[in-house]
C-alpha cells in the first residue's frame, strides 16, 4: 500500500492559506464595487455618514429660530391649550346688535359667539405671537413700491424670515401674495400675506401639523 505524502508546508503554516483566500475575496469583492456595466467606475457615496452636519442648523436657521423665540417670549408657555379645550375658553368679541325704533334692548347682556377660523384653531401661544409677526410684515411691506415677489422676498428676507419658511410667493395684479411658515413647540401657526401697497395685509392661519407646509385654514385677505 502506497502513502501519499503532502509537503510539510501545506500543513506547517495553516493560516497563511486562509489569509490568502481571504484576501483574494477582498480583492474581488472590491473590483466588483469599483467597476460597473461598462467597466465604468463608480464614486462611493459619502452621504450616508454626512446625516450628523446636515442636522445643524445653519447661521441663517440658528437666526430665525431666535428671532422667533423673541417674539413668542411675551406670551403663553409653548403647548398652550386651544380654544375650547379644558382650561381655557376664548371666545369672539361681542357682537353688536341694533336695535329697531321703538325695540326694547335685552335685560341680559348678549353671550360672544364661538371662535371661527384661524383663532378657533390655534393655540393662545400661537395666537398672541402672530400679531407679532403680522405687524412688522404690514409695516415693512406698505413702503416697498411694486412689491413683486422678488421685491417681497427680499423685504421678508431683511426682517429674518429665511427662504425655506416663504411660500407661495404670487403676483396679482400689483399685488404678491405669500405664505410664512411659524411653526414651533408643537404650534400650527403661519402667516398669509398680501403685500399692496399701503393697503398691505397680513393674518394668521393654520398650517398643517406635521410635514411640508400646507395650508389648512385661512381667513381670505
Amino acid at each position: 500500500m502506497t502513502r501519499m505524502r503532502a509537503s510539510v508546508s501545506a500543513f506547517a503554516h495553516p493560516r497563511r492559506g486562509l489569509v490568502a483566500a481571504a484576501l483574494a475575496v477582498l480583492a474581488l469583492t472590491g473590483c466588483g464595487s469599483e467597476v460597473r456595466g461598462g467597466g465604468q467606475r463608480t464614486e462611493p457615496d459619502v452621504r450616508a455618514g454626512s446625516t450628523t452636519s446636515a442636522a445643524r442648523p445653519t447661521p441663517e436657521q440658528a437666526a430665525f429660530a431666535a428671532m422667533l423665540d423673541r417674539f413668542a417670549q411675551p406670551c403663553p408657555s409653548p403647548g398652550g391649550a386651544a380654544p375650547g379645550s379644558a382650561g381655557e375658553k376664548r371666545t369672539g368679541p361681542e357682537p353688536v346688535q341694533s336695535l329697531a325704533p321703538g325695540e326694547t334692548p335685552p335685560a341680559e347682556p348678549i353671550e360672544p359667539g364661538p371662535l371661527t377660523g384661524p383663532a378657533a384653531e390655534l393655540n393662545t401661544r400661537d395666537w398672541c405671537t402672530s400679531a407679532h409677526h403680522e405687524q412688522r410684515v404690514i409695516e415693512a411691506l406698505q413702503s416697498v413700491p411694486e412689491p413683486t415677489p422678488a421685491k417681497v422676498r427680499a423685504t421678508l428676507n431683511s426682517l429674518g424670515y429665511i427662504d425655506e419658511h416663504i411660500h407661495g410667493l404670487q403676483q396679482y395684479g400689483k399685488a404678491t401674495r405669500f405664505y410664512l411658515d411659524l411653526r414651533e413647540s408643537g404650534g400650527r401657526l403661519c402667516v398669509a400675506g398680501l403685500a399692496a401697497g399701503e393697503v398691505t395685509d397680513a393674518n394668521a392661519c393654520v398650517a398643517a401639523a406635521e410635514g411640508p407646509f400646507t395650508v389648512t385654514t385661512e381667513e381670505r385677505l
